[in-house]
């Protein structure tokens, strides 16, 4: 099964567009935990098992390992993801950006040693830099298009001779020219909903990864009226909505992953409520 089908099985089963992001940050564990680098496993894996039925995808950020010389623990924690949840595919979070065999290392390190099921990509060193991914036929390579933070603006939005802006750009290479092997998905904030329907338009098939609800403010529901697309009941166009913080730290408390179960409930249901509306 393919990255954009094993993101359909998980909505249908999860009955859910919500990705969980796995964002550890020792400082901000619950008390019994707080500031020890050697439980991240501990922390994600209780949030993993209060939330695996409910989610479409996990997107843990490697940064957040790799700071705290933990890729063993993420190496752990995405085997337990797949022995718990085995139809919740699960989007490596790097934004890597490199060509040659630079990009391969990188495509091992991503889908040899950590089993990834997707891999954020940096796609502004054009369609050479993500060819060495493409060798690993079904995984999910999803590119920076139009990300939520503002700066993102200064290239992303700018202007080419076609009118175009890069963004759109990229979106229309995605959906086409460079999606030879069918793996291919976006990454558009949830910031910028206007930003979503262009991508959506220029890009009806793709599957797109939502960040910025929660913690940065996006709106969900708006999100998902301009990303999400079905036909006679079924999805097309799949989309996961990614809330981190919000999740992950609920709770300061030893019910840290009760109340995650609680907030990716509530998440949920709230991008379930605008799925309704369409």
């Amino acid at each position: 099964m393919n990255f954009r089908d094993q993101l359909l099985a998980a909505e249908r089963a999860n009955d859910s567009l919500l990705c969980v992001g796995l964002d550890p940050n020792p400082a901000q564990f619950p008390a019994g935990l707080r500031g020890n680098a050697r439980r991240i496993f501990d922390f994600c894996r209780a949030i993993v098992d209060a939330t695996h039925d409910l989610a479409i995808a996990f997107k843990p950020q490697i940064a957040y390992f790799a700071a705290h010389r933990a890729e063993d623990q993420l190496e752990q924690l995405i085997s337990h993801i797949h022995a718990v949840a085995p139809g919740v595919p699960v989007i490596l979070d790097a934004k890597r950006g490199d060509i040659g065999s630079t990009a391969e290392q990188y495509a091992r390190e991503a889908f040899e040693r950590y089993q990834a099921d997707a891999l954020t990509l940096s796609p502004y060193m054009g369609f050479d830099s993500l060819e060495p991914y493409m060798a690993y036929d079904g995984k999910g390579l999803i590119l920076l298009c139009r990300t939520s933070n503002a700066g993102g603006a200064d290239l992303q939005a700018q202007p080419l001779a076609s009118g175009e802006r890069v963004y759109e750009h990229l979106a229309r290479l995605a959906e086409g020219a460079w999606n030879r092997g069918g793996q291919l998905g976006l990454v558009v904030g949830a910031t910028f909903p206007a930003e979503i329907a262009r991508v959506r338009a220029l890009a009806p098939t793709l599957p797109l990864l939502v960040p910025g609800i929660g913690a940065q403010g996006g709106d969900a529901q708006a999100a998902v009226r301009a990303g999400w697309r079905a036909a006679g009941g079924r999805t097309v166009a799949p989309l996961a909505v990614s809330s981190s913080r919000a999740v992950l730290y609920a709770s300061a408390g030893d019910d840290f992953a009760a109340a995650a179960r609680d907030a990716a409930l509530a998440a949920r249901a709230q991008l379930n409520a605008a799925r309704c509306t369409l």
